[in-house]
Order: C-alpha cells, then structure tokens, then sequence
C-alpha cells in the first residue's frame, strides 16, 4: 500500500540566525512531534532549529495559539526568537495590526512591531513574562538550591561550576566565561543539557561579560544543540547577569547573529526587542 502524502503550505524565518518554519496549514498532520523531526532535517527535510505551529485560540483575546517543537521533536514551551517569526507571520496577514498576542505553554505572550525595514524584515518588542527563579518551578532538584539559584555549584566533567539557573517559561543555566575559546562549551552544554538535576533538560547559555550595558552570548539549545543566537537564552542571560551584578537592567546581547536588546525593569517582565527576516515559502511534501 503506497504512503499517503501530504504537501503543507510552510514559511521560513530566522531571528539573527536561529531559523524557524512556521505554518497554519489545516492539512497538518496530528503527530507533530515526529513531523517537526522531518522538516527540520536539515538533509531530507527544509531544515531548521525549530518548527512552530500556528493555530486558532480559544481564548478571545489572542490572536493565535502556537505549539513550538524542537528540531529533535520535543515540545518547547516558549522561544523568544520563534515568537517573532509568528509575529511576523501574523503580521503578513493582517498588515494594519501593530500589535499580537500569541498563546504558548508558557503563557501569552505580547508582541509590538517596532519596524517593518524590508518587504521581508521586522522588528518586535516581545513581553516575554517574569523570569522563574524558583528551583521547583524551573524546575531544577539541585539541594541545597533556594531562589534566586546564583553561583550553584554544578558538578561537571570540567569539576565544579558556578552557574545560575532561571527560567524564562523553559529551564535555562548560565555560566560566565571569560573566553569562549578557551573551553569546549558545545561538548559541556550537551553534558549539562541532560543533567538529571534538570528534569525536563535544559537550555544552557555561555555568557561573556564586555561592560556592564553589553555581554555576548554563545548557546546549547535544549533538543536543538548550538544556535546562532536565542531569545529566551538571550532573556536569561540578561537576568543571570543582573542577579549576579555583572550588568544593568538595560544590555545589549551580542550573538553569533547579530544584536538584540533586553530590559529587565525592576519587578516586571523582561522585554526583548530584534529583528526577524523571513527567508523563503513554498510547499513541503510529507509521508
């Protein structure tokens, strides 16, 4: 019996580097999960870090609800970058909109058009929530680990590590470095990605100091592996460096991608604010 094929109307954004497919198709199939994991293969697939499906909200406020998948078919709750490529997906369709609010996992999230610069560019101001710093809510079991979790010694292969754990709506653990070249942070943001004191694995951000308005970041995505850059690891990179006095509550996050702006106002959200382009659209064939 020959297997059914299904072509999808899909569209292909990047937010400084870290790519997205976005769709609304009704023909989506129901196993999302094993979908997502074949159209972002990056060799029999269109490729991306993360596929986000766009659907109808119950909830009268929104404008949609969408499901975020990694690249190895794990659902994710929430990503800075992927919620911009939506935002610009609803923006193609309703072009007189200046503002979105988009349903997640993790809650609504409210999106702002800053710019349109292109015919294909963006940018948004996205509230992305208060950032979680209660050990069992990121959830993190490291004992004794009390909020804020700053410095936590996180035994490695490397020894110990002073790292601080957050959540941004997903688990994050930051850790400060003084020179991405001088360890092999993509072979230790793997090993600590599926430490077991992190129960539903963890997003990890290497994160250099420049000044105190300014770090740059290097990431190891949960389900994904090495980013270009990253939204929500961008967020708690921020607030990792608040916390521990590195920075203010305004900082520019320098990425393999480019730039993005966050601020962290005392007591409220974080907001980030970056670009989305939208890279190509077209038709995938699946089954």
């Amino acid at each position: 019996m020959a297997t059914r094929r299904t072509s999808l109307r899909v569209t292909k954004f990047h937010g400084l580097g870290n790519d997205f497919i976005v769709s609304s198709d009704r023909s989506l199939p129901g196993r999302l999960p094993e979908f997502a994991r074949a159209i972002c293969d990056r060799h029999t697939g269109i490729g991306a870090d993360r596929f986000m499906a766009v659907l109808p909200s119950n909830k009268k406020t929104c404008d949609a609800h969408t499901r975020i998948f990694n690249a190895d078919g794990s659902e994710a709750e929430m990503s800075g970058n992927g919620i911009r490529c939506v935002g610009a997906f609803l923006s193609e369709r309703a072009p007189k909109k200046k503002q979105f609010a988009v349903e997640t996992a993790a809650g609504i999230k409210t999106l702002e058009l800053v710019a349109r610069s292109t015919e294909y560019e963006w940018v948004f101001r996205v509230a992305m929530g208060k950032p979680i710093l209660e050990p069992a809510m990121i959830p993190f079991t490291g004992e004794p680990a009390k909020a804020p979790v700053v410095g936590y010694a996180l035994q490695t292969e490397r020894g110990l590590l002073p790292v601080t754990v957050t959540s941004m709506g997903n688990p994050h653990c930051s850790i400060f470095v003084g020179d991405f070249a001088a360890i092999n942070w993509n072979s230790l943001g793997h090993e600590i990605e599926n430490n077991p004191l992190f129960p539903r694995r963890t997003n990890v951000e290497f994160v250099k100091v420049r000044s105190p308005r300014e770090i740059e970041v290097r990431y190891w995505e949960r389900g994904v592996g090495e980013t270009m850059s990253s939204g929500t690891g961008s967020a708690a990179a921020v607030v990792a460096a608040v916390l521990s006095g590195h920075t203010g509550r305004k900082v520019r996050v320098r990425t393999l991608g480019g730039i993005m702006e966050i601020e962290w106002p005392e007591g409220s959200e974080v907001i980030l604010t970056g670009p989305v382009r939208k890279i190509a659209e077209g038709i995938f064939c699946y089954g």
